[in-house]
Parts: C-alpha cells; sequence; structure tokens
C-alpha cells in the first residue's frame, strides 16, 4: 500500500469554494457529514425551499427544531424487534440515524416555516420575510 500526501500551497480547498459559492444561501454547518442525507435548496421570490431526501421513513420518524437561527432536522434510528418467528436470511435495508443543521439568517420568518414528508422526501418551506422579497420593476425608456 502506497500513501501519498498532496500539499495544496495556496490553492483553495473545495470546501472553500462550495461555501463561497453559496454565501448567501441556508448553508448547512461545517460538522455534518458529506453528502448524507442529500438536499436540495431552492429559492422563489417568497421563500426558499428545502427538500432533503429520506425514503423508508415516516414523518414522525423525524425531529424538526430551531435554535438560535439554526435549523436542525434529525432522525433516530429505532430498534427493531427480533421475531423468533422467522430467520432472516439477507439484510440489506439499513436506516442510518443522522442529523443535519442550517444556519437561517435573518431573512427568513422562522415563524413561518412549514415542512411535510410525502414519496420520500422531507420538504421545508422558509418563507422570506417582507422586507427582504424582491419586487418586479418595470422601467419606462424616456
Amino acid at each position: 500500500m502506497t500513501l501519498v500526501k498532496v500539499n495544496n500551497n495556496g490553492h483553495k480547498s473545495l470546501s472553500n469554494f462550495v461555501d463561497e459559492f453559496f454565501q448567501g444561501f441556508p448553508a448547512p454547518t461545517r460538522d455534518e457529514s458529506f453528502g448524507f442525507p442529500p438536499v436540495n435548496i431552492h429559492e422563489t421570490a417568497d421563500a426558499y425551499h428545502l427538500e432533503l431526501s429520506a425514503p423508508g421513513r415516516t414523518k414522525e420518524d423525524f425531529k424538526l427544531s430551531l435554535d438560535n437561527g439554526q435549523l436542525t432536522i434529525s432522525f433516530e434510528k429505532k430498534e427493531e424487534t427480533k421475531t423468533e418467528d422467522y430467520k432472516t436470511i439477507r439484510k440489506e435495508f439499513s436506516f442510518k440515524s443522522f442529523k443535519r443543521s442550517f444556519n437561517l439568517d435573518d431573512r427568513i420568518d422562522s415563524n413561518g416555516i412549514q415542512a411535510k414528508y410525502e414519496n420520500g422526501v422531507l420538504k421545508l418551506l422558509l418563507p422570506k420575510k417582507e422586507q427582504v422579497k424582491e419586487s418586479t420593476k418595470q422601467i419606462s425608456v424616456q
């Protein structure tokens, strides 16, 4: 086995590049595991829409909390009951516990956050405050 050490002298890491690119968006905190569970974030004029892929669960499995501007979504793995009636030959289903946290800035109306779980996707609506909503203005040419 060969080990190779790579020095990034003066080069930005991919993490720094991604952080800079998504600056201003609701962003996951740095201590989360990379890529689990995957999240899509969309923006409209009125709100941000966060979609978290978590198939095979129920809405009761999720715990959502908001503390000091940090939105935390978690799922705790529940212990399965053992059945003596049958023997499992192969088990490929697995449900890992997870915890994702997102720092929300003051553009989000935290009192209006809504969540629903459908078709394996946890969907959150993060409405923008009134003063942040962008309006389209027509400018006449004279």
